[in-house]
């Protein structure tokens, strides 16, 4: 029987995550192995994003040209700025491509993840799962389980030790098991919310950082301003999500953005910089003094030299 696109997605998924289950049966682990998975795959696309994104850095000072020369025509700039952008083979919008083709998958692994949707029948991890989602939620009454954790659970019981990862139940929200009254119990959730909001800031200072300290008093033009604002955003929208999804979720995305770092810090040394961005610019002059002769005559340090060996 063939499969939708939709079904095929969460069988890849399920699929996966219950072969790493197979072979390490930490349900946390298979998770952390699943995205690295899902990454690697990635990569070209992440490759893409972030030369396109370090190409925008670079032709500030050309657009910043443009935007003298054509100041207050806006669409007469916009026409040269998009004829930079194709003589240079810069995407402003590569920036959220990555974002939109992984949206599915985002979708997808919620379902794997929340009820073992795609996980095969019969499997080690599907009834793993499905046990721990019958101790953890309620039923309504049609027979199906709502997502209202049952009265008095302990969501730290030996039960659910199978899908407990450094003190976290991976079944439940972090909204569920966060007790501010009990921070040693709700410190892991915290802190791998922090993670996933402070790596996504990361990301988006490698890539959008000046590359000099003058530029910061250049605007930028409104296409490239536009995108980096909602980039700036996306950590937020992560950890909000996060906080209502289940902490599986979240360990994707936490264990996602610290490796992208890692991958972005890769890209930018191999391209010429370091990990925060920064490189050598061969388009700017050079304004250490030189002891070469200028069309004016003899540099002031060619003189000097000569003077002092004058008084030898």
């Amino acid at each position: 029987m063939s499969l939708n696109p939709w079904e095929l997605l969460l069988s890849l998924l399920g699929g996966l995550l219950s072969f790493f289950y197979d072979i390490i049966p930490e349900y946390g682990i298979s998770i952390i192995l699943l995205t690295l998975t899902v990454s690697l795959l990635l990569f070209p696309l992440t490759l893409k994003q972030t030369k396109s994104m370090r190409a925008m850095q670079e032709i500030q000072p050309e657009v910043k040209r443009l935007q003298k020369e054509h100041k207050g025509d806006k669409e007469e700039l916009n026409k040269h700025l998009m004829a930079l952008y194709q003589e240079r083979g810069v995407n402003p919008a590569a920036g959220c491509l990555p974002l939109l083709i992984q949206m599915p998958i985002w979708f997808a692994l919620y379902r794997v993840l929340w009820r073992g949707f795609g996980i095969p029948d019969g499997s080690d991890l599907s009834n793993v799962i499905k046990t721990a989602n019958e101790a953890l939620y309620t039923v309504d009454s049609s027979g199906e389980l709502t997502t209202t954790l049952r009265e008095g659970i302990d969501i730290t019981s030996s039960q659910f030790e199978h899908v407990t990862f450094l003190g976290m139940n991976l079944m439940v929200r972090p909204s569920q098991a966060v007790d501010f009254g009990n921070l040693v119990g709700s410190l892991p959730y915290i802190i791998l919310l922090g993670i996933i909001v402070v790596a996504g800031f990361y990301q988006q200072v490698q890539t959008t950082r000046k590359r000099n300290d003058s530029d910061n008093d250049t605007p930028q033009n409104s296409q490239m301003q536009g995108m980096q604002n909602a980039m700036k955003i996306m950590p937020v929208v992560f950890g909000f999500i996060s906080w209502n999804f289940v902490t599986g979720l979240g360990l994707y995305f936490a264990t996602s953005n610290v490796f992208r770092v890692g991958q972005q810090a890769f890209i930018l040394r191999s391209h010429g910089g370091d990990a925060n961005g920064k490189g050598a610019d061969k388009s700017e002059p050079d304004d250490s003094p030189s002891d070469e002769p200028t069309s004016d005559g003899p540099s002031p340090n060619a003189s000097k030299k000569r003077n002092r060996k004058r008084r030898k």
